[in-house]
C-alpha cells in the first residue's frame, strides 16, 4: 500500500508530543517540593496512588486476558472475527493505561511543587500546575497518534493490494478502541468510587460533624481523599479522553474509506486527513500551553481568561490550519469539510462556555445555589438539581446544530438522502468530532490542572503554610473546579459526535462480517426474495435489509434498553459510592472515638486504613457496572439483531449524553457554591450555610466524578463492543 508522504507527519507529531511532555515533566521536577512536611505528605499520596493503580491494573489485566482469549477463539476457531482483533484490543488497553499512569505519576509529583510555587506567587503556582497538567494532555495525544500510526503502517503492509484494503484496515483499527474504552471505563468507575468514598467520608465526618477544615491533617480520610483525586480525576480522565481522541480519528478514517471508496487516491487522502489534522493540533496545542499566564492579584474571571486565552488561540489556529490541510490534500469539497471541522471546534467552545456559566461561582446559577443555603441543605440540593437540568439545554442544542451543520457542509447541502450524500455527511460529522478534539493537548491540560491544584491546596492546609498561601491555592482550586467541569462537558460533547460516527462504522463492520460469511457459503435474501449482495450494497441498502426504521419494534426495544442502560449504570455506580462512603464514615468516626488526641492534634490518625478501605471498595465495586457495558450490546445483538443494536446505540447516546451533562454540571455547581461560601459569603466557613453547601457538594461528588463522566465512556464502549461483535451478531 502506497502511504502518502504527508502521513509521516503523524508519527513525527506523536514523538514531538511525547518529547514535550517529558520536557514539561523535567521542568516540573526541577521545582522545589517545599518543606519536609510538604514532601512527607506528597510521598504518602504518591505511594497510595501508585499502590491503588498497581492493584487496579492487576484486576483489569485479568479481564483483558479473558476477553482477548474470547476474541482469539472467535477469530481463529469460529472464523467470525478479524484475526488482528485480539492484538489490537490489547494494545488499545495498554496505551490507554500508560496514558493514565504517566499523567497520574506527574500529578503526584506536581501537587507539593505547585503549593510551594504558590508561596512565591499566584502566577508561579498557576504555571507549575498547568504545565504539569500539560504532561497529561501531551502524553494522551502522543500515545494515541503513535498507536494509530503504528497500526496503520503494520496493517497497510499486510493488506497491501487488497480490493477493500483501506475499509478493512480502518475498521480493524477501530477495534483497538474497544481496548481503550474498556480500560477507560474501569479507570473512571474504579477511580471515581475510590475518590468519592474518601471525599464523602472526609466531608461528612470531618467538616460537618467534627467542624474541622477541609484537608486538615487530623482527618483520617484526608490522604485517601488526595490519593483519590489522582486515581479518579487524573488517571481515569486521561484514559477516558485517550479513547475519545482515538475513537474520533479512527471512526472518521473508516467513514472516509467508505465515502471515497470509488475515488482512487482520494480515498487514501480522506483516510489520513483526520490523522493529519490531529497531528497539526499537537503543535498548536504546545503554542497555546506556553501562552497561559496570569497576574498576581488575579480574580476568578482573570484566571479563567488566562486559561481561555491559551485554548482559544490554539482553536483559532487549528481552524485556519484545517482549511490549508484539506486544500493541500485535494479532497473533494474541501471547503465544506473545513467548515465541518470549524463546526466541531465552535461547538466545543460553546459547550465549554455554557458549562463555565452554569458551574463557575462568577455567574448567577452557582451564586443562586450558594444563596439557597440560607434555608438549609434541602433547598441547596433542589436548586442544584434544577440548575443541572436546565444546563443540558445549551450542550444538547449545540451538539444538534453541530451534527446538522457538519453533515450538510460535507455533502454540499444535499437533502436527497442518497447513499453518497449520507456517506459524505457522516464523514463530515466524524471530522467535526476530530476538530473538537484536535487541540486536546491543551484542553486536557486545563482539565488535569484541576486535581493538581486541589491536591496543592490540601498539601498547603496539612503543611500549615499560612492564610495567604492557602488563599492562593484556594483560588487555583476553585479555578480547577470550573476547568474540570468544563473538561467533562467537552469530553461528553465529543463523545456524542464520536458515538454518532461510530454508528455508521458499525454498519461498515456489519458489511465486512456479511462478506466474510458469504465467502464461507452463507446466502442472504432480502425482503423482496432476491439475493442480497453485501459487497455492492450501500448504507441505505443495509438499513432496508435489516429494517432499521422506527416502525420496527426491535429498534424501539433497543432504544428503550439503551436509555435504561444509562440510568442503570448511574444507579449502580452511585450505589457503589454510597456503600464505600458508608464504610469510610464509620472508620473516620471510629478513629475519632478510639484514637486519643486526634482532634487536639496530639494523636496521629491511621491514614493507611482509610486508603485500604477506598482501594478495596473500588476494586470490588467497579467490576459489575463495567462488565455490564460489555454484556448489554452483545446480548441485544444476539437477541434483537442489527436493528436492535442500532436502537440500543441511539437510545444509549441520547439519554446518556443528556444525563451526563446534567450530573457533571450539577456536581460542579454544588462544589463551587460551597467554595463561594468558604470565601466568606453567607457566613463563611463553619456557618449553617457552609454546612448546607457541604451536604450539596457531598451529593454532587459522585454525580460529577463517578457516574457522570463514566457515561460518555459507556455510550462509546457500547458502540465499540457492537462493532467488534458484529460477526457474532451476524452469525446469530
Amino acid at each position: 500500500m502506497n502511504i502518502p508522504f504527508a502521513f509521516w507527519l503523524v508519527p513525527v507529531a506523536s514523538v514531538i508530543a511525547l518529547a514535550m511532555a517529558y520536557f514539561f515533566f523535567r521542568q516540573m521536577m526541577s521545582e522545589e517540593e517545599g518543606t519536609e512536611q510538604m514532601r512527607k505528605i506528597a510521598l504518602h499520596v504518591r505511594k497510595g496512588a501508585m499502590a491503588y493503580l498497581k492493584q487496579q491494573y492487576k484486576v483489569v489485566g485479568c479481564v483483558f486476558i479473558v476477553i482477548a482469549v474470547i476474541f482469539a477463539f472467535m477469530a481463529y476457531v469460529l472464523k467470525i472475527q478479524n484475526p488482528w482483533v485480539p492484538f489490537a484490543f490489547l494494545t488499545g488497553g495498554l496505551f490507554s493505561a500508560l496514558a493514565g499512569f504517566f499523567g497520574m505519576k506527574t500529578a503526584t509529583f506536581a501537587s507539593a511543587r505547585t503549593a510551594n510555587a504558590a508561596r512565591q506567587g499566584l502566577n508561579r503556582g498557576l504555571k507549575v500546575a498547568f504545565r504539569s497538567g500539560a504532561v497529561m494532555g501531551l502524553v494522551v495525544v502522543g500515545l494515541g497518534l503513535l498507536d494509530i500510526a503504528l497500526w496503520f503502517i503494520i496493517l497497510g503492509f499486510f493488506y497491501n493490494g487488497s480490493q477493500m484494503a483501506l475499509v478493512t484496515i480502518t475498521t480493524t483499527m477501530l477495534t483497538f478502541g474497544m481496548g481503550a474504552s474498556t480500560q477507560a471505563l474501569f479507570a473512571r468507575v474504579g477511580g471515581g468510587i475510590y475518590t468519592k468514598a474518601a471525599d464523602v467520608g472526609a466531608d461528612l465526618v470531618g467538616k460537618v460533624e467534627a467542624d474541622i477544615p477541609e484537608d486538615d491533617p487530623r482527618n483520617p480520610a484526608t490522604i485517601a481523599d488526595n490519593v483519590g483525586d489522582n486515581v479518579g480525576d487524573v488517571a481515569g480522565m486521561g484514559a477516558d479522553l485517550y479513547e475519545s481522541y482515538c475513537g474520533s480519528i479512527l471512526s472518521t478514517a473508516a467513514l472516509g474509506a467508505t465515502a471515497f471508496a470509488m475515488h482512487g487516491d482520494m480515498q487514501m487522502r480522506a483516510v489520513i486527513a483526520p490523522m493529519i489534522i490531529a497531528a497539526v493540533g499537537i503543535f498548536l496545542s504546545v503554542i497555546g500551553i506556553f501562552l497561559v499566564r496570569t497576574k498576581e492579584d488575579a480574580t476568578m474571571r482573570d484566571l479563567l481568561r488566562s486559561l481561555g486565552f491559551g485554548t482559544n488561540v490554539s482553536a483559532v489556529l487549528i481552524a485556519v490550519a484545517s482549511f490549508a490541510i484539506l486544500y493541500l490534500l485535494e479532497i473533494e469539497n474541501w471547503i465544506g469539510l473545513s467548515f465541518s471541522v470549524l463546526t466541531g471546534l465552535v461547538a466545543g467552545v460553546i459547550i465549554g462556555q455554557g458549562t463555565e456559566y452554569y458551574t463557575s461561582q462568577s455567574y448567577k446559577p452557582t451564586q443562586d445555589i450558594a444563596a439557597s443555603s440560607q434555608t438549609g441543605p434541602a433547598t441547596v440540593i433542589i436548586k442544584g438539581i434544577g440548575t443541572g437540568m436546565i444546563s443540558t439545554m445549551i450542550p444538547v442544542v449545540t451538539i444538534s446544530a453541530a451534527i446538522l451543520l457538519s453533515y450538510m457542509c460535507a455533502n454540499h447541502f444535499d437533502l436527497s438522502m442518497n447513499a453518497k450524500s449520507i456517506s459524505m455527511g457522516l464523514y463530515g460529522i466524524g471530522i467535526a468530532a476530530v476538530g473538537m478534539l484536535s487541540t486536546l493537548g491543551i484542553t486536557l491540560a486545563t482539565d488535569a490542572y484541576g486535581p493538581i491544584a486541589d491536591n496543592a491546596g490540601g498539601n498547603a492546609e496539612m503543611s500549615e503554610l499560612g492564610e495567604e498561601i492557602r488563599k492562593r491555592t484556594d483560588a487555583l482550586d476553585a479555578l480547577g473546579n470550573t476547568t474540570a467541569a468544563t473538561g467533562k462537558g467537552f469530553a461528553i460533547g465529543s463523545a456524542a459526535l464520536t458515538a454518532l460516527a461510530l454508528l455508521a462504522s458499525y454498519v461498515e463492520e456489519i458489511k465486512i462480517a456479511m462478506i466474510r460469511a458469504v465467502d464461507e457459503g452463507q446466502t442472504y435474501i432480502n425482503q423482496a426474495g432476491e439475493i442480497f449482495n453485501p459487497a455492492t450494497a450501500d448504507i441505505t441498502d443495509f438499513m432496508n435489509f435489516y429494517q432499521v426504521t422506527l416502525m420496527n419494534p426491535k429498534v424501539l426495544i433497543g432504544a428503550f434498553i439503551g436509555g435504561m442502560a444509562a440510568f442503570l449504570f448511574c444507579g449502580l455506580t452511585m450505589g457503589a459510592v454510597g456503600r464505600a462512603a458508608q464504610s469510610m464514615v464509620e472508620e473516620v468516626r471510629r478513629q475519632f472515638r478510639e484514637i486519643a488526641g486526634i482532634l487536639e492534634g496530639k494523636g496521629t490518625p491511621d491514614y493507611g486504613r482509610c486508603v485500604e478501605i477506598s482501594t478495596r471498595s473500588a476494586q470490588r465495586e467497579m467490576i459489575f457496572p463495567s462488565l455490564l457495558a460489555i454484556i448489554i450490546p452483545i446480548a441485544v445483538g444476539m437477541l434483537l439483531g442489527v436493528a436492535g443494536v442500532m436502537g440500543l446505540l441511539v437510545g444509549g447516546l441520547t439519554s446518556g449524553f443528556t444525563l451526563a451533562v446534567f450530573m457533571a454540571n450539577s456536581g460542579g455547581a454544588w462544589d463551587n457554591a460551597k467554595k463561594m461560601v468558604e470565601e466568606g459569603n453567607f457566613g463563611g466557613k463553619g456557618s449553617k450555610c457552609h454546612k448546607a453547601t457541604i451536604v450539596g457538594d457531598t451529593v454532587g461528588d459522585p454525580f460529577k466524578d463517578t457516574s457522570g463522566p463514566s457515561l460518555n465512556i459507556l455510550i462509546k464502549l457500547m458502540s465499540m463492543v457492537s462493532i467488534v461483535m458484529a460477526g457474532l451478531t451476524i452469525m446469530f
